[in-house]
C-alpha cells in the first residue's frame, strides 16, 4: 500500500468540527492504510481519548498534544486489537486518565485462534454495554453495541453533534475483515442493520476518511456482503469447493498480502450459511445442502 505522507501526515492534530480532532499514528500497512486515526472529543475543560492506538511514544506525545491543557477523564477503545488499544495503558499512566469502553476480549480455546493480534493486556476500569454513556463538559458519548468484526466491538456516539466513532465496524476505503471464531458474520450484518436503523450525521472510521453519507454506505455494505453471500452459493452449486479455491475466483485482482484475509471473511461466510442451513461442511470441503 502506497500512499504520499505529506497527504496523511502523522502526529498532527486536525480539527473535524468544532467537538472533534483527529491524530494520525505512524502505523500505515494493508490493514491499517494510512494507519489508525485517534479522535479527541472536547472543547472545553476535558477531553475524551477515542481509540488511542498503538502504544508508539511518538503518537502518545501527539496525543497530549492535541489535549493541550485540558484534562483527560476517558481513554476510550472500540475494541482490541492491537492497533486501536495498546496506547491505552500508557497514556493513562502518564495523564491518571480512566479507561472507559469495550470488554477485555477472551476467546474460547475450541479452536483456530486468531488471538494473535488481539491486545492481551487490554484492561479497562468500566466497561460500557449498550446505550451507556460517557459524560464530559460539553460533551455525551453514548456506546453502541456492534459485535462482527469483534465481538467486544463497540461504536461511540457524540449526542451533541451526531458524530459517530466507528472504529472498525464501518470505514470507507474498506469493508470489515470478520475472522471466526470471534468474528460473526450474523452478528457483522446484524450490527450494520442496527447503525442503519440510527440518525447519526457523520461517521469518523478509525482508518480512513470520515463518512458524509453514513445510510448510504451501511446500505451498500449490507449489499456487498450479500453479494459475497451469493458468491460462494453459486460456486457451490456448480461444486464442492475449499476456501482456497473460492478466494480467487471471489477476488479478482486482490492484493496478495490481504489474500489470507479474505480467506477469513469467506470462512465467516461460510459459517453462517452453515447455521442457515444451506451448505454443509466435511474437512475443508463445503457442499450445498441437500
Amino acid at each position: 500500500m502506497e500512499f504520499d505522507p505529506s497527504k496523511y501526515p502523522t502526529g498532527l492534530c486536525e480539527q473535524m468540527e468544532p467537538l472533534v480532532a483527529r491524530v494520525l499514528a505512524g502505523n500505515p500497512s494493508p490493514y491499517t492504510y494510512t494507519g489508525t486515526q485517534t479522535y479527541v472529543v472536547g472543547d472545553k475543560s476535558d477531553r475524551a481519548v477515542i481509540d488511542p492506538g498503538p502504544a508508539l511514544d511518538s503518537h502518545i506525545d501527539a496525543i497530549i498534544a492535541a489535549v493541550g491543557e485540558a484534562q483527560i477523564s476517558a481513554i476510550m477503545c472500540t475494541h482490541t486489537h492491537r492497533d486501536h488499544s495498546p496506547a491505552a495503558a500508557p497514556l493513562a499512566a502518564r495523564t491518571g486518565a480512566p479507561i472507559i469502553g469495550c470488554a477485555p476480549l477472551v476467546l474460547a480455546d475450541d479452536g483456530p485462534r486468531s488471538d494473535e493480534s488481539f491486545d492481551k493486556f487490554y484492561a479497562p476500569d468500566r466497561v460500557l454495554t449498550d446505550g451507556e454513556t460517557v459524560t464530559g463538559d460539553g460533551w455525551t458519548i453514548e456506546a453502541v453495541a456492534t459485535p462482527g468484526h469483534t465481538s467486544n466491538h463497540l461504536c461511540l456516539s457524540v449526542q451533541e453533534s451526531g458524530a459517530m466513532f466507528t472504529g472498525d465496524h464501518v470505514m470507507a476505503w474498506s469493508t470489515s475483515v470478520i475472522v471466526p471464531p470471534d468474528g460473526n458474520m450474523a452478528d457483522y450484518m446484524a450490527s450494520l442493520q442496527k447503525l442503519y436503523e440510527r440518525d447519526d450525521k457523520v461517521y469518523y472510521p478509525a482508518h480512513g476518511k470520515k463518512v458524509t453519507n453514513p445510510r448510504q454506505l451501511v446500505r451498500g455494505m449490507m449489499g456487498h456482503r450479500k453479494q459475497r453471500e451469493r458468491q460462494i452459493l453459486k460456486l457451490l452449486e456448480t461444486s464442492p469447493a475449499e476456501i482456497v479455491d473460492m478466494v480467487p475466483q471471489m477476488y479478482k485482482g486482490l492484493d496478495p498480502r490481504l489474500t489470507g484475509a479474505a480467506g477469513q471473511s469467506v470462512r465467516a461466510h461460510l459459517i453462517d450459511l452453515k447455521s442457515r442451513g444451506l451448505i454443509t461442511q466435511s474437512g475443508d470441503v463445503w457442499t450445498m445442502a441437500g
